[in-house]
């Protein structure tokens, strides 16, 4: 019986619903709707930049830079964080737990070096980069004094595990 009834009603309703043609909003209803819609257009344009990915040389970039910021503060692990564990400096002069251990003696013995990087550019290589820059070295010390100075370095660069690591670099003495 109850059944039979809602079945009536559903079946008025309907009929009530063809005759009544399409239905018109009321302006309110209209304005309201139009702006949660500019709301949810506003909101996904916001978020869309957080979403957008670094350009890949600009993670170089500021790899780079960090690693520069890093030996000035004596901090090692943060000097060797952005090279490969397989990381080779100068034709085998240096690999990353030599520099590391540098940068902790250099911060041991209390030792400052300046660190002052030169324009970065960046050379695409397939997938991977090379990227040339100057490099200056000041104040120091005791330990190192025949280091300082200005070189010219050339690092090469590969994508491990969605970050840009540095696996080789060579440089050398221009001043």
């Amino acid at each position: 019986m109850l059944c039979h009834a809602r079945d009536r009603f559903i079946g008025a309703y309907a009929c009530v619903l063809q005759q009544a043609g399409p239905r018109r909003d009321s302006p309110m209803i209209r304005w309201r709707k139009t702006g949660c819609l500019l709301l949810i257009a506003m909101l996904c344009a916001a978020t869309l930049p957080g979403c957008r990915r670094t350009p890949d040389e600009v993670q170089v970039r500021e790899a780079i830079a960090a690693v520069a910021q890093a030996a000035q503060a004596g901090a090692a692990g943060d000097v060797v964080a952005p090279l490969s564990d397989d990381f080779d400096g100068n034709a085998g002069e240096l690999d990353r737990s030599a520099l590391a251990n540098m940068v902790r003696l250099l911060a041991l013995r209390g030792e400052h070096v300046g660190v002052t990087l030169g324009p970065v550019s960046i050379a695409h290589r397939g997938a991977r980069m090379v990227a040339t820059f100057d490099v200056s070295l000041s104040s120091g010390g005791r330990l190192f004094p025949d280091r300082l100075g200005i070189y010219q370095v050339e690092s090469a660069w590969r994508r491990e595990h969605g970050k840009w690591r540095c696996y080789t670099a060579s440089w050398k003495h221009s001043m």
